[in-house]
């Protein structure tokens, strides 16, 4: 990472950098660009482009990667510029100096942001998008309930509702896919995530309250050609991922990519007569189009996706076709259809390359038809989406702005039980967003963005974000921002069906179920150092954020034969303390060390408490081994990952009867996953592992089990691994 010193650039230079591979040129990621003789530098994106500050005084341009010949060549006038490094013949031991990160922080940035690449992905057998943040310490991730088997994240404290995730800056999780949609997204379609803690940008909406996270997906132009992955466990679920891209013209790329997966096997290890986790199949298919012209500054994205997830949950020996509404046995069935089209238009004016404009759309269609034992419930989502941002300087290019227009479209149509419930929202919005950066000491980003609401009515969301560099390899940030949101209570806690309690909603005149909008503010301060030590590389961070609600619908557990739903009336915040250590021990080898805190409290009308079922404390420690690339590409990959969790406060079961009552807060929890990867060749590679090889288990995790329709039954006490160990094994086969 480069650390610029004061500079009144005037304009940006851009461009690409390639390797020659088999007489194809291809994107070459990570490669270091910096101008002779100063710190100013970059690294080059994933699809092998750059951009950086010019102006007439710098003349040479060094471009260098390991394993290339670094090149320097002369700059005249700042013209577009594409290079292909060539690969080195012979590379002495001095030129290894550093390895690509597969976590990246940023130093520059004014926001709290850091990139997963897919290499990190790489290290956990991620097979959708909710389980891509197993080697994470800022993502906490745990299932949603004892039958359904989905997995949520938590940010800051805070439930995935509260946190903007999105598929290339167009939000993607929400609505009616809230509560199972991370796992509609396959690892292999993501190129990067870039995780934002805290108020994220005024140009993805104003809805983001704990962070955004964004979800790069691979391009059809860069993509292999061919890639496969297979994936079998021990628990016999299977999958099946194929991507096949081709060149279609000089300008047009076309990708399609297949996902599938099933389990079909009935498990039931704590022997309390339910399915440990459900049975499924999912068939996913996404066709991408690229289209590109460099000399033009036009690239552009057209999105087709259709997926059908089919789940069974419940007892052993539930039927759907016999026992689907009755007492004989308790079942569930979740069947979602979706079907969504998006499109991106990018233009950077050539002449003038700091001037770019954007335009987005999205539309989708999911339809989810369910139920949970004598519970109902069926969601229709129709959800339009478009955005529209100009960028551009003031004077010269430490000022840039944003600015643009959204509009939102959401209509809904639910059936919970016998009660119907439709309402459509429609939002429509300017942003304006102002970026301060000088290279040296200070970035500041300033935003605010002005929305009209059907429902929620006009409201201002400013944002404001502050980096400043008070030595070498530094960064402290300060955050603050307002996010308001609607809190669609059914699809977003559809945990709550997969039990006895009876559903309340204690209305105060509101005009989404009858409940106020939730608004909170989120202020945070980070400080994030890099160093030397022993000679090897490191990085220190420590971050505290804290979430404000104004106004939240509170979800009341309290009484275990009852959910209720209400606007808080008091205070309700979210505390959260991380420090994080990584440290390169030695050659190849990568540590990862973080300790969590988190105090989130909630005024209930029974009083003051600590939300249920998020742990005080929270240890993780990530570690990475590789052996030296061989000449034909052969490589070792070890990698280990282990989390401890504090005990978790349970809700109140006091009013059950005396043998269903739990203890106030859960054991402690650790689990330690293992996996091991041998690259054959740059084509193939296979990969071995185990989940929670430990075996820790929760060994009760349905109260009432042995009556599962009796006014006990609950399934959403879960603070740990249901299923115990499990092991699986895959191959990945690609062609460039």
């Amino acid at each position: 990472m480069f650390l610029g010193y004061t500079l009144t650039a005037q304009e940006q230079l851009e461009g690409i950098i390639l390797e020659s591979e088999t007489s194809k040129e291809m994107p070459l990621s990570g490669a270091n660009v910096y101008w002779l003789g100063s710190s100013v530098g970059t690294i080059t994106k994933d699809d092998g482009t750059f951009s950086l500050p010019y102006k007439f005084s710098f003349e040479r341009l060094v471009i260098s990667y390991v394993g290339f010949k670094t090149d320097t060549i002369e700059v005249k006038e700042n013209k577009y510029i594409k290079h292909i490094l060539r690969a080195s013949e012979e590379l002495d031991a001095v030129v290894l100096t550093s390895r690509n990160q597969t976590t990246t922080k940023s130093y520059l940035k004014a926001t709290n942001t850091f990139t997963v690449s897919s290499d990190e992905l790489l290290k956990a057998a991620c097979c959708n998008l909710s389980e891509s943040f197993e080697t994470n310490p800022s993502i906490d991730v745990n299932f949603a309930d004892a039958v359904s088997g989905t997995k949520q994240i938590k940010m800051l404290g805070l439930t995935s509702p509260y946190i903007l995730i999105a598929t290339e800056n167009i939000p993607a999780i929400r609505g009616a896919s809230q509560a199972y949609g991370l796992s509609f997204i396959p690892g292999t379609w993501v190129e990067s995530i870039q995780i934002t803690k805290g108020a994220g940008s005024v140009v993805n909406g104003f809805e983001s309250i704990a962070g955004q996270i964004n979800a790069e997906l691979v391009k059809p132009a860069t993509d292999n050609k061919l890639f496969v992955n297979m994936y079998a466990a021990s628990n016999e679920r299977m999958e099946l991922n194929t991507h096949f891209n081709t060149k279609v013209s000089e300008r047009w790329s076309a990708g399609l990519y297949l996902h599938g997966n099933t389990h079909q096997k009935k498990h039931d290890v704590n022997n309390d007569n339910f399915l440990d986790m459900p049975l499924y199949n999912q068939v996913n298919v996404m066709n991408r189009w690229q289209y590109t012209n460099p000399e033009k500054g036009v690239v552009s994205f057209i999105n087709l996706r259709y997926l059908n997830d089919e789940k069974q949950a419940g007892q052993l020996d539930f039927n759907p076709d016999t026992d689907k509404g009755t007492t004989n046995f308790w079942g569930s069935e979740i069947n979602t259809e979706r079907f969504e089209i998006t499109t991106k238009l990018g233009y950077v004016n050539p002449e003038i390359p700091y001037q770019s404009i954007g335009f987005q759309t999205a539309f989708s269609h999911h339809d989810q038809d369910s139920y949970f034992g004598l519970n109902l419930y069926d969601i229709q989502h129709n959800s339009f989406y478009t955005n529209l941002v100009y960028n551009s300087i003031i004077s010269d290019s430490r000022h840039k702005v944003k600015t643009g227009l959204s509009f939102t479209y959401d209509h809904y149509d639910e059936l919970v039980n016998t009660d119907e419930y439709e309402r459509t929202e429609n939002s429509f919005g300017g942003f304006f967003e102002y970026s301060y950066d000088n290279l040296d000491k200070l970035t500041m980003t300033a935003g605010v963005r002005a929305d009209q609401h059907n429902r929620l009515g006009f409201f201002i969301t400013p944002r404001f974000h502050l980096r400043y560099t008070p030595w070498e390899k530094s960064a402290l940030r300060f955050s603050v921002g307002r996010g308001k949101r609607s809190a669609n209570i059914f699809a977003e806690n559809q945990n709550m069906f997969a039990s006895s309690r009876q559903i309340n909603i204690l209305n105060s005149g509101g005009k989404i179920y009858g409940l106020d909008p939730e608004i909170a503010w989120n202020y945070g301060i980070s400080y994030l150092q890099g160093f030397n030590l022993l000679d090897r590389k490191a990085d220190v961070a420590f971050d505290f954020y804290r979430t404000d609600f104004k106004n939240q619908v509170i979800i009341d557990w309290e009484n275990p034969f009852q959910v209720n739903f209400y606007n808080l009336e008091g205070d309700s915040y979210a505390n959260s303390f991380q420090f994080e250590l990584n440290y390169n021990l030695f050659k190849n080898f990568d540590i990862r060390t973080a300790y969590k805190f988190y105090d989130v409290k909630t005024d209930y009308s029974s009083g003051e408490l600590e939300k249920p079922l998020v742990p005080k404390h929270r240890v993780f420690a990530n570690a990475a081994y590789e052996t030296n690339q061989e000449d034909n590409g052969a490589q070792w990959k070890f990698d280990a990952t282990y989390n401890w969790l504090d005990s978790q406060r349970f809700p109140s079961t006091m009013l059950n009867d005396v043998e269903y009552q739990l203890d106030e807060y859960s054991p402690t929890v650790g689990t330690l996953n293992l996996q091991v990867t041998k690259v054959f060749s740059p084509k193939f590679e296979v990969y071995l592992g185990g989940e929670n090889v430990t075996n820790v288990r929760q060994n009760n995790p349905i109260v009432s089990s042995d009556n599962p329709f009796g006014s006990n039954f609950d399934t959403n006490f879960v603070y740990g691994p249901i299923f115990g160990s499990m092991y699986y094994a895959g191959l990945r086969f690609r062609i460039k």
